[in-house]
């Protein structure tokens, strides 16, 4: 999705080399729809230059500071000097990111979705998640309950949903802790069993939450946690124990929970 308005004074933003010349560089604007802007020779690069194209080559990929917009006169100045390698780097990155968004949109509603529903469907997403591409991957995390107080109908929540978690590769961190379960008695092993069903969470867990409890060695098991965020992640690290904690003292046992394993390697 290319803007249709201009770009504002201090922004960065992403071009394309299209014409070089000794007093400048024109360069097109990949993120804004049939603009151009020039980067005069004295900020295309720190110090004198001699030759600009030793500095820039056509069709290369720039990321500029705009510097002044006029727009009854068409012209917008930019600089590439005043941009540092991470303002580049991160530039770059978010570009990308919304040609990414642009290809989902394209894949959730087909080709055929005109532009003023593109846009009003975009904006949703912006408003709520701050881009498309947040848009999307909380999408692919939190499913409709990303989508909720918005203006979206339900057919397109679930064509953003679907497409969301079948295209986007969500950032995950895993944690691990260990509880150690011990039940007296002669119905001990079911009440350990019934301990590990609820830190299990009895299939109440969120969706966007991956978590697994195994046997390591008599008594202790590994409670291991995937989930988009360490916060998300230890707290139901701390969730998890604290069923099994619940459900085996309410039948008379004991539960240790600790973060460093115990018992010998397998």
């Amino acid at each position: 999705m290319k803007y249709s308005g201009w770009p504002t004074p201090g922004e960065l933003v992403v071009g394309r080399v299209d014409e070089i010349e000794d007093f400048g560089v024109f360069v097109d604007l990949e993120e804004y729809e049939n603009k151009r802007g020039l980067v005069h020779v004295s900020e295309v690069a720190s110090g004198w230059i001699k030759n600009v194209r030793d500095h820039v080559n056509t069709d290369q990929m720039v990321v500029c500071k705009v510097l002044d917009v006029d727009e009854s006169a068409q012209q917008v100045d930019l600089s590439i000097k005043d941009v540092n390698d991470h303002q580049r780097s991160d530039k770059i990155q978010e570009w990308k990111n919304d040609q990414k968004a642009d290809k989902w949109m394209e894949i959730a509603f087909g080709e055929e979705l005109g532009d003023d529903d593109f846009r009003r469907i975009a904006n949703e997403l912006i408003e709520k998640h701050g881009s498309l591409y947040a848009g999307f991957e909380q999408a692919a995390i939190h499913g409709p309950e990303a989508l909720e107080n918005t203006d979206l109908d339900d057919e397109e929540v679930d064509a953003i949903v679907g497409t969301a978690r079948e295209n986007v590769s969500v950032p995950y961190v895993t944690v691990t802790g260990y509880v150690d379960l011990e039940a007296p008695g002669g119905n001990g092993v079911e009440d350990v069993r019934e301990a590990l069903s609820a830190a299990e969470g009895n299939g109440e867990i969120p969706d966007e939450v991956d978590l697994d409890v195994t046997y390591v060695g008599s008594p202790e098991y590994r409670i291991r946690v995937q989930a988009p965020n360490y916060k998300t992640a230890e707290d139901q690290l701390e969730a998890s124990a604290g069923r099994a904690r619940e459900s085996i003292e309410s039948l008379g046992g004991s539960a240790d929970f600790h973060r460093e394993r115990r018992t010998d390697e397998e």
